[in-house]
C-alpha cells in the first residue's frame, strides 16, 4: 500500500460583493430594528451579489485570489471542488463553469451540496484526492448567493443570510511547506433535514405557480432547534480536532459564520474565551458555504494563522451536516 501523501494548503482567496445591506434596510418592511438583530445575531451588515451577478461569478474571484497566493497557474490544477447550496444553474455544475472561466483545461470538477459545512466537504475531498495519489493540485470552493432565496417577510431568516465566496488551493505539503491538513472529519444526520430547508425546486416539489405561491422555494429555518444542535455540534467537533493536542497549540479556530450567540455560547461550554476565534459575522451575515473559506482568508492575509500553530476549521449546517479539519500552519 502506498504511504498517504500529507497535504498542505497553498493558498487562500475570497471575494464578497460591493452592496452592503445594513441592518436598517429590514426596518424598511419587517417589525425588526438594528438592535434587535445585532442583539439576536451578532449581524450588522451582509453583503448582497449585484443584479446579473451570480454565485459562479464570485467563486471566480475567490478562486484567482487563492492561485495567486499559491503561485499556482490555473492549467495545473487537477481538480475543482465546489461546495454550494446556489449554483447558477440546476446543471451544469457550477465547478465546471469556474473551470472554464479559469481557463483550467486539465481540471476536473464537479460540485457538493452540504450546505453551510459545503466548503469543509469540498476540502476534505480535495485532501482525499491529493493523500490518495490522485491529484496534485486541486481548488476547493465555497460559494452562495443565498439573497436569491430569501423570503423577505419572514423576519427569522431573511435577516440572517448573505452572498460571498471563498477558496483554497491544496497541494502535497512538499510543494507548499504550510498549512498541513491533520486531520478531516465529516458527519451527518439527516432525520434532522427539516431544521433548515427549501421544500420547493427539487423532483419531490418542483416549480410550479402553487408551489411558488405557498413560498416553498425560500430557505426555511427552526431558529430554536438550530441554536441547540449548532452549539452542541462546534464544541463536539472543536474536541475532536483538539484530541491530542493542548489549548495553547491552538493560534485559531475558524468556525462556521451561523450566529455569533452560537459561537459564544459553545465557547462558554469548553471554557474558552474568543481570542482565539475569527469572528466576521458581523459584517457578512451567514454566507453558508463561503462563510469558513472567506474567514479563513481574512485570517490568514492578517496573520492570524501562526507557524507551527494549530488551526481548526469547523462548519456544521442543513442537512443536518457538518465537518472539520485540524491543521498545523
Amino acid at each position: 500500500m502506498n504511504a498517504r501523501i500529507r497535504v498542505g494548503i497553498a493558498g487562500t482567496g475570497s471575494y464578497v460583493p460591493e452592496r452592503v445591506v445594513p441592518n436598517s434596510h429590514f426596518e424598511q418592511f419587517l417589525d425588526t430594528s438594528d438592535e434587535w438583530i445585532v442583539q439576536r445575531t451578532g449581524i450588522q451588515a451582509r453583503r448582497f451579489a449585484a443584479e446579473g451577478q451570480a454565485t459562479v461569478d464570485m467563486a471566480v474571484q475567490a478562486s484567482q485570489r487563492a492561485l495567486e497566493m499559491a503561485k499556482v497557474r490555473p492549467e495545473e490544477l487537477d481538480l475543482i471542488v465546489c461546495g454550494t447550496l446556489t449554483p447558477d444553474y440546476l446543471l451544469p455544475a457550477a465547478a465546471t463553469i469556474v473551470q472554464s472561466k479559469l481557463g483550467a483545461t486539465r481540471a476536473g470538477a464537479f460540485d457538493c451540496n452540504a450546505a453551510c459545512s459545503g466548503f469543509l466537504t469540498s476540502f476534505s475531498t480535495a485532501e482525499a484526492f491529493i493523500a490518495s495519489g490522485r491529484a496534485r493540485k486541486v481548488l476547493a470552493i465555497g460559494a452562495e448567493t443565498l439573497s436569491r432565496w430569501l423570503d423577505y417577510k419572514d423576519r427569522g431568516s431573511c435577516i440572517l443570510f448573505g452572498d460571498g465566496a471563498g477558496a483554497a488551493v491544496l497541494t502535497p505539503l512538499e510543494d507548499c511547506q504550510q498549512g498541513e491538513i491533520l486531520r478531516t472529519t465529516l458527519g451527518a444526520d439527516g432525520s434532522g433535514y427539516e431544521l433548515i430547508h427549501m421544500k420547493g425546486s427539487g423532483s419531490l416539489i418542483p416549480p410550479t405557480p402553487d408551489s411558488l405561491a405557498r413560498g416553498d422555494h425560500f430557505i426555511r429555518v427552526q431558529g430554536r432547534e438550530v441554536f441547540r444542535f449548532a452549539v452542541d455540534r462546534m464544541g463536539r467537533l472543536i474536541e475532536e480536532m483538539m484530541e491530542g493536542h493542548t489549548y495553547d497549540e491552538v493560534c485559531l479556530v475558524v468556525p462556521h459564520q451561523v450566529n455569533r450567540r452560537i459561537i459564544d455560547a459553545a465557547l462558554e461550554r469548553m471554557g474558552w474565551n474568543d481570542e482565539k476565534v475569527m469572528v466576521n459575522i458581523q459584517h457578512y451575515g451567514n454566507t453558508s458555504a463561503a462563510s469558513v473559506p472567506v474567514a479563513l482568508d481574512e485570517a490568514v492575509r492578517a496573520g492570524r494563522c501562526q507557524k507551527g500553530k494549530l488551526v481548526i476549521l469547523v462548519a456544521f449546517g442543513a442537512g443536518l451536516t457538518w465537518g472539520a479539519s485540524l491543521i498545523r500552519w
